[in-house]
């Protein structure tokens, strides 16, 4: 289910005929998760920023190419993750990963203990660090599926690969985690 607003598809009609108004609220409510799928690619932020207004710039050449009644995010975040890989491609480079985990979240609100956290803070290192271990493709699915929180079909359109080849990335990928770091890694 898309988070998108109800009133995005009349944002894109307008944006469609041309007011530049409807398409900066648009790029206004896509933005983060933009950078965000940007950033898992090319783990650099200025690389990141780059390639999502390129994007977005690209996005609006081809807004008169997009489907009435499409799924905005998934278009876009595809323009968006081509953009990244071209950077990355180009530079030639590899960084190092440094995602954060999204933090637990405890039964009502409770504040961990000191020990608790310092345990916490040691398994995602951990985490990060076997995640920042698997291949690229494997590394992209999970940062896209689990930390960015997009959808199987966000994922594929953002990988620019089938669902099907996200699902078994995934799987491998998370198997890989699990014997790496024992049976604490949950899908």
């Amino acid at each position: 289910m898309e988070d998108r607003p109800p009133h995005e598809a009349e944002l894109l009609a307008r944006a469609k005929r041309g007011e530049l108004d409807a398409y900066e609220e648009i790029v206004r409510l896509h933005q983060t998760i933009a950078f965000r799928t940007a950033w898992v690619i090319t783990r650099s932020s200025a690389d990141a920023e780059e390639a999502t207004q390129d994007a977005f710039v690209k996005a609006h050449a081809a807004l008169p190419r997009f489907r009435d009644g499409a799924p905005f995010r998934p278009w876009v975040l595809a323009i968006v993750a081509n953009e990244a890989r071209n950077r990355v491609r180009s530079a030639g480079r590899r960084a190092g990963l440094a995602l954060r985990v999204a933090e637990e979240r405890r039964p009502d609100d409770a504040v961990p203990s000191p020990e608790a956290a310092l345990l916490d803070s040691e398994r995602r290192e951990q985490l990060l660090a076997a995640i920042e271990r698997l291949p690229d493709g494997a590394r992209e699915a999970i940062a896209c599926r689990y930390l960015l929180e997009l959808s199987e079909e966000e994922t594929a359109a953002a990988l620019d690969c089938p669902r099907g080849t996200v699902k078994s990335r995934l799987s491998r990928a998370l198997e890989r985690l699990r014997a790496e770091l024992g049976e604490e890694v949950q899908a």
